[in-house]
């Protein structure tokens, strides 16, 4: 499964990084970013941050 953040919707709250730092981390900016783009396929914890983000800047993708 592939994971993306779309920086123009991440408004660094860091939900993410708090409950998949192995996957998410934060820039300079404050802004999510991906350090494990591609992780196994249906990993509850990714798609748990994908759907807790409050602006919804995350994505997964079934490669």
């Amino acid at each position: 499964m592939r994971v993306t953040v779309d920086p123009g919707r991440c408004d660094g709250y860091g939900n993410c990084v708090m409950t998949v730092p192995d996957v998410f981390d934060l820039d300079e900016e404050g802004r999510a970013v991906v350090v494990e783009d591609e992780v196994e396929p249906g990993r509850a914890d990714v798609l748990r941050a994908a759907v807790a983000c409050p602006y919804t800047a995350i994505s997964t993708h079934d490669d």
